[in-house]
């Protein structure tokens, strides 16, 4: 009996992996035509009479020709903006959203962090790091993004590098440490060996001086004597 279930189980699982990317997929796509394509075609083709456009084939390839028209906007703005007439634009409309209260603010802030992502020449993650953390001789897996700068590195007056410490088995969120140089240790393994270790919460270890990857199964069951 417990082979069956366990057969049943592995069985679900297994659908569950093959679902849910297919599953994220179709969500996304609603989500776009429901939020882009349809106030998209309602903009873009408000001339059209109602009866005709709110059929259901007409509705979803306006709505489809609508995202497509949209995303061709926002990359014909993006080469706008490289050119001269495009930058005073862009400078001006800039000067307008600061001069607003509260929406400076938040704009500001949008913009230090899109301009910290795209300007990077190298990658966030810099290396993947060892530290003792939340206790002496309790290691946690961290990876470098840059030493520090400004008022954090002159109070302290250490030599300081900021360290981004993911939580397991989701790695989009985690916590910032700014610890002194001398107490981390650095990893041969690449980012992205480190993030399969964190994902996988230890289960899927890099192999030490080697790509490949070794995956830690749990040991058999060892009976008892009769």
């Amino acid at each position: 009996m417990k082979s069956i279930f366990r057969s049943i189980r592995n069985a679900f699982l297994t659908g569950v992996i093959v679902i849910l990317p297919l599953s994220v997929t179709i969500v996304v796509i609603n989500v776009l035509l429901d939020r882009v394509g349809t106030p998209a075609s309602n903009f873009f083709f408000f001339y059209l009479d109602p009866a005709w456009r709110d059929m259901p084939i007409v509705r979803l390839g306006l709505e489809v020709l609508s995202i497509l028209v949209v995303l061709l906007l926002i990359t014909l703005f993006g080469y706008g903006s490289r050119l001269v007439l495009g930058r005073i634009v862009l400078g001006s409309f800039e000067r307008i959203l600061d001069s607003l209260p509260f929406i400076n603010t938040v704009y500001r802030t949008v913009k230090q962090i899109v301009d910290t992502f795209s300007q990077q020449k190298k990658a966030v993650f810099q290396e993947v790091v060892l530290l003792e953390y939340p206790r002496k001789q309790s290691y946690v897996l961290g990876f470098l993004t840059s030493k520090a700068r400004g008022e954090t590195q002159s109070v302290t007056g250490e030599e300081i590098v900021n360290v981004f410490v993911p939580t397991t088995p989701n790695p989009t969120s985690g916590f910032l440490l700014m610890i002194p140089q001398e107490d981390i240790k650095r990893l041969d393994m690449s980012v992205a060996d480190g993030m399969k270790l964190i994902i996988s919460g230890g289960a899927v270890v890099p192999q030490h001086n080697s790509g490949e990857a070794v995956t830690i199964n749990n040991p058999p069951a060892i009976e008892a004597p009769k």
